[in-house]
């Protein structure tokens, strides 16, 4: 590829750099926070489980817990790369419960909508905009700019990230 070529590219993704760390912190927290929802309120996420998998309580909060794992990863700048990483498997390892939801019409109580094939079928796609988001994450970062749940100067600096 030219120079002139990824200059080109580099300024097309000029306003979405500029976001991107109050976009990771974003992902982040909506992560915990529908993590701790698996455990809160489960059955909703049980209720999409395909009837083969076995366990479908305890990978409920299976997944929950790296959804909440990951979400705090993604502010630990050592790990937050491995983290997009995780997060990625976990989103293709749940998309199985979203087909499941889709192709056999399962209402979920108090989202409005879910009952409507259009919810369901626009659903499907969203996880590749997780997965996206996620893959985002795993390109390396502005070490001064990448948002921290932990003080910069506390990490050691042979932690390199």
């Amino acid at each position: 590829m030219s120079q002139t070529k990824t200059v080109e590219i580099s300024n097309q993704m000029q306003p979405m750099n500029k976001h991107k760390e109050l976009l990771r912190v974003i992902l982040a927290v909506s992560l915990i926070i529908v993590g701790i929802t698996h455990f809160a309120i489960p059955a909703p996420y049980v209720k999409i489980m395909p009837p083969q998998l076995p366990y479908p309580l305890g990978l409920v909060y299976l997944s929950g817990f790296y959804e909440i794992l990951g979400g705090i990863g993604l502010l630990i700048p050592p790990v937050s790369q491995a983290a997009a990483w995780g997060l990625i498997a976990l989103f293709i390892a749940v998309f199985p419960a979203n087909i499941n939801q889709a192709v056999n019409h399962i209402k979920i109580e108090n989202i409005p909508y879910s009952e409507s094939n259009w919810f369901q079928l626009i659903r499907l796609p969203l996880q590749a905009v997780f997965i996206a988001w996620a893959w985002w994450y795993t390109q390396p970062s502005d070490r001064e700019k990448q948002a921290s749940l932990i003080p910069k100067s506390l990490i050691p600096k042979e932690l390199q990230w």
